[in-house]
């Protein structure tokens, strides 16, 4: 191979995965704020910056699983016609096919709702117990409170 042709390879190479990339930022986006969730729950010692990382991580979820519902060939945000059917049950009449149609999955939207409920649910949990351990234990540092445990132990 010559020099040339590797780099025109190299630059082909290069075009195809910026391309892949971009066609799926969604994923990305999604990904990035998982991990910046995750982080933060692992390695923060206060348990209100370790709640709100819980949120980010939850956030992250939903907005992959969303995105997951858009119907789509080749990337997000492209969306496909389907044909959709009027008429198509026993007591209608007709069967008249609509073509061109665009639509999104709704059923990832509708799981999606219950998981923001049961993220607001996991949430309030977590701050009422933010706030009893403060009371308890006069912080909310993760390491003060195991330290102050293991006095009132020995």
């Amino acid at each position: 191979m010559t020099a040339e042709k590797k780099r025109r390879h190299r630059i082909n190479m290069m075009e195809l995965l910026a391309d892949e990339v971009f066609a799926k930022y969604n994923y990305w986006v999604a990904i990035t704020l998982m991990l910046i969730g995750f982080y933060a729950m692992i390695s923060k010692e206060n348990l209100l910056k370790k709640v709100i990382g819980l949120n980010i991580f939850q956030t992250a979820i939903i907005l992959f699983f969303v995105s997951l519902g858009d119907v789509s060939i080749g990337g997000w945000g492209l969306g496909v016609t389907e044909p959709i059917v009027k008429g198509a049950l026993p007591w209608e009449s007709g069967g008249i096919v609509h073509h061109g149609v665009t639509y999104a999955n709704p059923l990832p939207h509708v799981l999606m709702l219950t998981a923001i409920v049961v993220g607001a649910a996991v949430t309030a949990v977590a701050l009422a117990l933010v706030i009893r351990m403060y009371e308890e234990y006069g912080t909310i540092e993760e390491g003060e409170i195991i330290e102050k445990e293991r006095q009132r132990g020995a």
